[in-house]
């Protein structure tokens, strides 16, 4: 088999679409809720709690103080960025919170009611205690009459 056919039957099989079409909606997804945490949840949230935007906050690990994080990171200065951290955080909550939800939904959708149980299609006969068809009027294995 050549690596071109085995590639066609590689790429035209249903799992590597679905794979295909997953990882585009994710990466769309994933803008989605970084422009929710980033533009909504943490301006609001900075807000409540002062007003200040925690893409800003940082820990200086230099001497020289500086006014800003761009300031600090213009000029080289050790940072930590916990802001930036806390918005990545916030970030993986909500997208796993949305990837819990979906797959709940899911799930639900799955479930179907148990098919209530077949009726019996044999019986027990009474003398020998094998299996018969329900409508036989002879054992086939002892050969007495059942009713």
């Amino acid at each position: 088999m050549s690596i071109i056919s085995e590639f066609k039957e590689f790429a035209i099989k249903g799992n590597a679409v679905d794979l295909a079409v997953g990882v585009i909606i994710g990466g769309a997804f994933g803008k989605i809720v970084d422009s929710l945490v980033k533009d909504i949840v943490m301006p609001a949230l900075g807000r409540l709690l002062g007003g200040s935007h925690f893409n800003h906050l940082y820990i200086n690990l230099g001497d020289q103080v500086y006014e800003t994080l761009e300031a600090a990171e213009k000029a080289g200065a050790p940072i930590i960025k916990y802001g930036a951290f806390i918005n990545t955080v916030v970030d993986f909550l909500i997208i796993a919170f949305a990837i819990f939800a979906t797959i709940k939904v899911m799930n639900r959708l799955k479930r179907t009611e148990a098919a209530p149980p077949a009726e019996p299609a044999t019986r027990e006969c009474p003398y020998c205690l094998s299996a018969i068809p329900l409508k036989a009027t002879r054992c086939p294995c002892c050969t007495s009459q059942v009713q």
